[in-house]
């Protein structure tokens, strides 16, 4: 086993607003699971989630369950010793890149274009937030 820093899940993160137009996804993330917005007029899926489609202004949306899956678009490593951060982008295999950090991972060994799957951390209120492990 290395002797390489982990990273760690936030440690309890501040609590997110929580916006009504979004509450569906944060309601999925209680229950761990990642829904994005998806255009019905453009079939285009985008993330964060709000009414109007980023791409056409169309506001005939819907939720889109994500299947947890994506690869490290960009990252970078933040260091306060002895903890270890990544913030990473991560694009879902459904189209859309979100910002959220890689937990659990030697950060020397994290790499653009790496497989990555979904978990969820809680913050100050328990709220969870989704992190992406390395596959």
């Amino acid at each position: 086993m290395s002797d390489a820093p982990k990273t760690d899940a936030p440690k309890r993160a501040a609590s997110p607003e929580i916006w009504p137009d979004a509450k569906p996804y944060w309601e999925a993330a209680a229950q761990g699971r990642l829904l994005v917005k998806a255009c019905n007029a453009c079939d285009q899926a985008y993330f964060y989630p709000r009414p109007l489609c980023p791409f056409c202004m169309s506001d005939d949306t819907r939720w889109l369950e994500c299947s947890g899956g994506g690869e490290v678009y960009s990252f970078t490593v933040t260091a306060r010793a002895p903890v270890f951060q990544v913030p990473a982008l991560i694009t879902l295999d459904e189209g859309p890149t979100m910002m959220s950090a890689i937990i659990d991972a030697d950060p020397a060994s994290v790499a653009i274009g790496q497989r990555v799957r979904v978990a969820f951390a809680p913050t100050a209120d328990g709220q969870p937030i989704p992190v992406f492990r390395v596959e």
